[in-house]
């Protein structure tokens, strides 16, 4: 090839990336016609709520050697505001958002046009149509009440959540401090919006009705007395895996976190388990979602790294999945056969948030949290 051939190519090149951005047709591509534009961007940006980014980073480019993938592991927290002070810049740092906290993502971020859907072509008919919109939902995640099932062979030592009420677990619930992660506040307000289930809870544990107080339902009253019995509340979810899960204890706490973190209990010393049948619900499972900045820097890369994360046509999805493929996560394409070391998802007991149902109080519930510390 001569030099005016390579010219000419170059811009025949240039021509047809402007071309499918000006045209829209960039949603319509597939792996392979987004390729050339990607490698002609050379790089993507992704800001993601959980640590495997750096898994996902070291396959991508192996796959794509020819575009640099910066991965950032920043909480959905930190994201959104993020993102926000971003776009009240006029700068687009991220191309590419992984993130959770739909509740506040949905109208803080959708709404507000700080971010885009997209749905890869390739995989949309294997994704159901409820996490496919508003936002693509790679998997579903959870925070839910683990135990140490080293120390309780026989299965959880709590049958009931309101026993965490209780003065045998005065000081032994550990979690997240609910207005630092936005899961966790999530998890707090499914409590208060499922109070019918948790007052009919109370009664089963304690063979009477539920008496309020000062509280406005069944939930409220649960977080009241949830904190009141000095609930732990730490920093990540990393320091509820070591208090709750770390090996050679012989009465460890309870707390909530990732189902997920089991993948790492070989590997951390941990015996992290899952309360699944304690009553009425061992905690909350939620989208872990996928999304486009409204104007990425690099659009023909960014819609090939959620391509990417949706995993390849290998019966659990290929390198692209391979971090999220464990017990506790549920991917969400019906075509990958569901873990074989979790509980299925048809089993799995805990409740599934209607993210515009917890934003409408979230706010209220984060005002208790706050007058309770």
């Amino acid at each position: 090839m001569n030099v005016l051939e390579a010219t000419r190519l170059g811009v025949i090149g240039i021509f047809l990336s402007s071309a499918a951005l000006a045209d829209g047709h960039l949603n319509e591509m597939g792996p392979e016609e987004l390729l050339p534009l990607a490698q002609e961007e050379g790089k993507v940006t992704v800001y993601s709520f959980t640590s495997r980014i750096g898994k996902v980073e070291a396959a991508f480019e192996e796959t794509y050697p020819d575009i640099d993938l910066q991965g950032f592991d920043i909480s959905s927290t930190e994201q959104i505001a993020r993102l926000k002070a971003e776009a009240q810049a006029g700068v687009t740092n991220a191309d590419v958002i992984y993130i959770s906290d739909t509740p506040v993502v949905l109208t803080e971020l959708l709404e507000t046009g700080i971010i885009a859907p997209f749905v890869p072509p390739r995989i949309a008919d294997r994704v159901p149509p409820e996490y496919q919109s508003p936002l693509l939902a790679q998997r579903l995640s959870t925070k839910v009440l683990m135990y140490n099932e080293e120390a309780n062979p026989d299965g959880a030592p709590i049958t009931n959540l309101w026993q965490l009420t209780t003065g045998d677990w005065r000081g032994r619930v550990v979690m997240v401090d609910p207005l630092q992660r936005g899961d966790y506040l999530d998890l707090m307000t499914e409590i208060v919006l499922r109070s019918d289930a948790m007052a009919a809870a109370y009664e089963e544990q304690f063979g009477k009705a539920i008496d309020l107080g000062d509280a406005a339902n069944a939930g409220e009253k649960f977080i009241t007395d949830l904190f009141a019995n000095d609930v732990i509340l730490v920093g990540s979810t990393d320091d509820v895996n070591v208090a709750v899960g770390a090996k050679g204890q012989e009465n460890p706490p309870v707390g909530f976190t990732s189902y997920s973190d089991r993948r790492d209990n070989e590997e951390e010393g941990w015996a992290l388990q899952v309360a699944n049948s304690v009553k009425p619900a061992p905690g909350i499972i939620f989208p872990a979602v996928l999304a486009l900045a409204a104007e990425p820097n690099n659009p023909a890369a960014a819609r090939l790294v959620i391509d990417f994360l949706m995993g390849d046509e290998s019966e659990t999805g290929g390198a692209g999945l391979a971090p999220f493929y464990v017990a506790g996560d549920y991917v969400t394409r019906t075509d990958i056969p569901p873990h074989p070391d979790a509980v299925s998802l048809s089993d799995f007991t805990a409740w599934r948030i209607a993210p515009h149902e917890t934003a409408k109080i979230r706010s209220e519930i984060g005002d208790l949290i706050l007058t309770l510390q």
